[in-house]
């Protein structure tokens, strides 16, 4: 199918976009020497749109109804076996609705993108089912993924399963939900603020934000390539670890992804156990402005337990850390205005797969930007005033800074071996009721990331794990580690998993 011509009229239009005013007689010379332009266009045209071939057959599924779907958490229920035999044989496993499985449909948790089924699986999906899990659906994620609340997705709120009308976090809050009412053994989420992290604060299960690159994005729609994460959540530490070995490595189709940097036997590595091990509680993680005095006292007296199986636990101060999410901020608010939604989710300058029947879809929004929730809305207002009037250069500015953030963790890893402060700073909160204003909706999408944001900036490895509980809530405790040795991170939570219930800390 030959690319559509443009008249003269919509060549001026364009130049006149681009700052450039052209006479009559110029638009008809540019007309004619773009000719041979346009014929290329028509041969890209023509080509095929290589993508990974799609292995395991499927069925679209179905959208579950209320009596199968208590929580809110399933957007879509379909099952996908997977090999006759692996590492995950047996297991159920469901995927953030971020995430595409061909010919199942993807919302991501927003009107402008509901009917679009991709044509691709994901590289996770592909490596889940490689390994013998059985995908049993699509959980539902907020509205592009822009909340740490469970309240933003067109498709209703998502409840906590420890507390009904409560948030089960975000934006991965279907997957953490279903985790932890014990609906499937495992979940994929995705992190660019943490994602995957707070859910699983809030519901008491352990969820894994892996060093930038070492899990492929490929086939997963992204908010801003520098911050873009995705990996397991789990109920125990011993399928996290297994999940991520399944999950781990460079697929040749993710630039971020480093030759070298392959999966590691994580589930053997955290049976090492924490004896000489080195932690330090991170003074600036604690206190917070809206931090709530019995979560941050039940963090550090669950730290104890690792003194008592023989690590060393001491304070450790990185006052960076308190301007982490201020540094993350331009990044993720004009990173995502202009990658995920001006250029239309893939951007350019990437050597990776591009997804382009998702470009073509998810283009739309721009008729329909009324429909997005608050939370993004107000996000992009922001991220394009900075583009618009600064020209990038506060998303430029905290991309250098992000370095020097970096080094101060970094410099603290160099003394220790993991770094430990509360996942979030509050239990799960109430979920808006319906109707409520907008400062209330945005307060709940991101009144607990300040602990999580910075290491999306910085790419270290992350991790919550459930230490106790506040008022009959799961509190979550974070464990950071040195890049790409999560492994470090498996045997702190797995020795503190195994030495006793964490509900009676």
């Amino acid at each position: 199918m030959a690319i559509k011509r443009p008249t003269h009229e919509q060549l001026k239009q364009v130049a006149l976009d681009l700052g450039i005013h052209l006479s009559d007689d110029e638009v008809a010379t540019y007309n004619k020497l773009l000719q041979p332009n346009f014929d290329a266009y028509d041969l890209v045209d023509s080509l095929p749109d290589y993508v990974p071939a799609v292995k395991y057959p499927r069925t679209p599924g179905y959208r579950p109804g209320p009596e199968e779907n208590p929580y809110g958490a399933w957007y879509m229920k379909s099952t996908i076996p997977g090999a006759s035999e692996g590492k995950l044989k047996g297991k159920t496993v469901v995927l953030k609705d971020n995430v595409c499985v061909a010919g199942v449909p993807m919302m991501n948790g927003s009107s402008t993108m509901e009917g679009y089924i991709p044509n691709v699986d994901a590289t996770v999906v592909t490596r889940l089912l490689d390994a013998g899990a059985t995908v049993v659906g699509k959980s539902v994620c907020e509205h592009f993924c822009f909340s740490g609340g469970s309240h933003t997705s067109d498709s209703g709120p998502v409840h906590n399963p420890w507390r009904r009308g409560h948030s089960a976090g975000g934006s991965s809050s279907g997957s953490a939900a279903l985790v932890a009412a014990g609906e499937v053994d495992l979940a994929i989420g995705g992190d660019q603020g943490g994602s995957i992290r707070m859910p699983a604060a809030f519901c008491g299960i352990y969820g894994m934000k892996a060093s930038h690159g070492l899990v492929p994005y490929t086939g997963i729609m992204p908010i801003e390539l520098t911050i873009d994460h995705t990996g397991p959540i789990t109920a125990n530490v011993s399928d996290n670890a297994l999940m991520l070995e399944v999950l781990a490595g460079p697929d040749g189709l993710d630039p971020r992804q480093h030759a070298g940097r392959e999966s590691q036997p994580y589930t053997e590595l955290m049976k090492g156990g924490v004896k000489g091990l080195r932690i330090g509680i991170v003074t600036e993680g604690f206190g917070w402005d809206n931090s709530m005095p019995a979560l941050d006292a039940q963090v550090r007296k669950a730290a104890k337990r690792f003194k008592k199986l023989g690590a060393t636990v001491s304070e450790v101060s990185v006052p960076m850390h308190r301007m982490g999410t201020a540094i993350w901020l331009p990044v993720a608010a004009e990173g995502a205005t202009q990658q995920m939604m001006k250029d239309n989710g893939h951007g350019f300058n990437w050597k990776g797969l591009y997804v382009t029947s998702m470009v073509d879809f998810h283009a739309g929004w721009k008729a329909r930007a009324d429909e997005l929730s608050d939370p993004l809305k107000l996000t992009m207002v922001l991220g394009e005033y900075f583009i618009k009037h600064y020209r990038g250069h506060f998303y430029a500015k905290a991309q250098n800074l992000t370095r020097q953030l970096t080094q101060a963790y970094d410099d603290a890893l160099k003394d220790f071996d993991l770094l430990l402060m509360p996942t979030l700073p509050i239990t799960a909160s109430k979920l808006p009721a319906p109707g409520a204003s907008i400062e209330e909706s945005v307060a709940r999408a991101f009144e607990m990331i300040s602990n999580t944001a910075p290491f999306d900036a910085t790419g270290h490895p992350a991790m919550s794990i459930p230490c106790g509980l506040v008022d009959g809530l799961p509190v979550g405790m974070m464990l950071i580690g040195r890049r790409y040795e999560e492994g470090t991170i498996y045997r702190g939570a797995y020795a503190f998993e195994q030495a006793g219930d964490w509900r009676k800390i």
